[in-house]
């Protein structure tokens, strides 16, 4: 399915990248969203987190996470080479900064998926970046959302809906809240607020400076 025209971001022209972190409790529909939002706008580059787990389903290595071996993960710890990372439940997630890189070298803004602790690391490396929150309508629906998947034991999924219980605790620390109550519509909330970030001042100085040069060179009119 695809964005209504109405809806679809045009490609940016400057080299600016702004950073979008999106965080969600599992099953609030949040990979939904953003690969919507992904499909509609080239303008816009999907950050793939590194993990230490193992791959599940039909996922790809490369385009759901890197794949890696804890020890791999921890020496690129040592390194420096994460923006953000954390222990989720034994398991290793983080943000490589070759990412932000590649975005910035390609004139994309970048879209971010990780959780509350990620976020919350990222906006103190990046102050500027924009943070959205999205929830689902209730817990019922939620819970009817993740047995819907048929991919979860019953303990999993009430772990997840205790997770969702302490995240959902955080949502003053975001930017934008959005309440996921209808695909078609989320989706077009999630891009206006792509679009609306693109335009704020100061991220437009750097096209704007031109501009006004222009009207600075060009002397004034004899005709009044």
């Amino acid at each position: 399915m695809t964005v209504p025209e109405g809806d679809r971001l045009e490609p940016t022209a400057r080299r600016r990248t702004t950073v979008f972190i999106i965080s969600a409790p599992s099953g609030s529909g949040k990979s939904t969203l953003v690969a919507r939002l992904l499909a509609s706008n080239p303008s816009l580059r999907f950050s793939v987190s590194y993990t230490t787990r193992k791959p599940r389903g039909n996922e790809k290595p490369g385009e759901s996470y890197v794949y890696i071996t804890r020890e791999e993960f921890l020496r690129r710890i040592d390194r420096g080479e994460f923006l953000e990372y954390a222990d989720v439940f034994g398991n290793y997630y983080g943000t490589h900064r070759e990412v932000l890189e590649q975005a910035q070298a390609e004139g994309k803004d970048l879209i971010l998926d990780i959780d509350v602790k990620g976020a919350r690391q990222l906006k103190e490396r990046i102050p500027e970046a924009v943070t959205i929150f999205i929830l689902p309508p209730s817990r019922d629906i939620l819970e009817q959302r993740l047995r819907a998947r048929s991919e979860d034991a019953e303990s999993v999924i009430e772990r997840r809906l205790q997770e969702a219980a302490e995240e959902l605790r955080n949502y003053r620390q975001y930017d934008y809240v959005l309440v996921n109550h209808q695909v078609e519509e989320s989706t077009s909330t999630l891009a206006a607020i792509v679009r609306a970030e693109r335009n704020r001042r100061i991220r437009m100085e750097e096209q704007i400076r031109p501009i006004l040069k222009s009207f600075e060179e060009r002397p004034p009119s004899l005709f009044r």
